[in-house]
């Protein structure tokens, strides 16, 4: 059976709050940012920017423990048969097929440009729409989707390519 790779998970967690500092500093899209969404630097300031910081990291852990199905092909082929029975018994032949194709291809697609692009197609796919749909909905511009879509497609592409790639 595949094994979730905790360390991986755990450090991919990071990349949205490491991508935000510097996506999001004044001097790339931070001040676009601030004007398109409507705050100032001082409105910003009244948060407790640790339990922001927090927060952020403990929602990030299951964006990444999600991540890793979306990137690695090899949790697709478990899936396809993890209801069958025959696979409990031991010597099998579906059991011995299925350890021997995992041992043959089992790190096939396991780098970090093919998790990366899966994980920017994702950004693309799962978070566009869902920005855009709230950004509707809260009056916001074209720019400000752009931003934050922006910043998504680039965060879960690292998260993707670092999940894929990570040794086991």
């Amino acid at each position: 059976m595949l094994e979730i790779n905790f360390p991986a998970v755990l450090l991919s967690a990071l990349i949205p709050l490491l991508v935000g500092f510097i996506y999001y500093h004044p001097k790339v899209l931070g001040t676009i940012w601030m004007k398109t969404a409507g705050i100032t630097p001082d409105s910003n300031k009244k948060e407790n920017m640790m339990k922001l910081l927090i927060i952020m990291i403990l929602v990030s852990i299951p964006l990444a423990f999600f991540m890793q199905f979306l990137v690695i092909h090899q949790f697709h082929f478990y899936s396809m048969l993890a209801n069958d029975k025959s696979l409990e018994i031991a010597g099998s032949p579906l059991n011995t097929f299925f350890t021997e194709t995992m041992a043959k291809y089992g790190s096939e697609f396991r780098t970090f440009k093919h998790g990366a692009f899966h994980g920017s197609f994702s950004g693309i796919v799962l978070a566009m729409p869902i920005i855009t749909i709230s950004s509707l909905f809260e009056n916001k511009n074209w720019k400000y989707v752009l931003i934050h879509t922006g910043y998504w497609i680039i965060t879960m592409g690292l998260m993707g390519g670092i999940i894929s790639g990570f040794p086991a």
